[in-house]
């Protein structure tokens, strides 16, 4: 069945590698994620816009590497020296950008990592020299780190993800649904994001199949003409 009415299922994302879509927005950030035994120094700064695929591509690597994943604004609570002895991936670094205490937490673990023999992937909004860290000697250490950035989406990657999170909550639109959204909405992936999230609210809360008439309700637009 083309439509599915809206049921109150868990979303789940899925964050493997099979479910990536690789285009050429992204391929080079792909191709470093593979590459990561050859990380120079050890370490990849993986940046990019909100919702354009770090999150993904740090599950892709710890299912690659065995690696830990944990948020830059938890360091200060981790056990820095039982992280530093296996690959590791830090998320968000730039929400840390006025926590100094967070910052040396930072500091001590990429250290700890790499006198360890380990492996470091960072993540963050924007490119590196826009994350706002303030402490001298991480400064200096994200400096020397290879950088790699997500682009903003071309057609073939806004329209995959806008698939696979209508996917992530067991709605499977038709294709022409897909087409009339890209039309309409923001082109980005934090818009396409939300987008589905009001979707699926929507969806739920009217009980209706996911159509054009829902979808121009939610984009607030004259309904598409039967």
């Amino acid at each position: 069945m083309a439509h599915q009415l809206g049921l109150n299922l868990p979303s789940r994302t899925a964050l493997g590698r099979d479910a990536f879509f690789v285009a050429p927005s992204n391929a080079m950030a792909m191709a470093m994620i593979d590459g990561w035994r050859g990380w120079a120094g050890g370490k990849l700064a993986l940046t990019g816009p909100q919702g354009s695929g770090k999150t993904h591509l740090t599950h892709v690597w710890a299912d690659l590497s065995g690696a830990q994943i944990i948020s830059a604004s938890a360091l200060q609570t981790a056990d820095i020296p039982a992280l530093a002895r296996g690959p590791v991936a830090v998320e968000d670094v730039h929400q840390i950008a006025q926590d100094d205490a967070a910052q040396t937490e930072l500091f001590h673990l990429h250290n700890l990592v790499l006198a360890e023999g380990q492996a470091l992937l960072l993540t963050g909004t924007g490119v590196v020299a826009h994350w706002g860290l303030t402490l001298p000697d991480l400064v200096s250490r994200m400096r020397g780190a290879t950088a790699v950035e997500m682009d903003a989406p071309d057609d073939a990657l806004l329209s995959a993800l806008l698939v696979k999170l209508l996917a992530d909550r067991q709605l499977t639109p038709k294709p022409e649904l897909i087409n009339y959204l890209m039309t309409r909405m923001d082109r980005s992936f934090a818009a396409a994001i939300a987008l589905v999230d009001r979707l699926d609210a929507a969806s739920l809360a009217q009980k209706r199949p996911l159509t054009r008439a829902l979808a121009a309700q939610v984009l607030d637009i004259a309904p598409p003409r039967a």
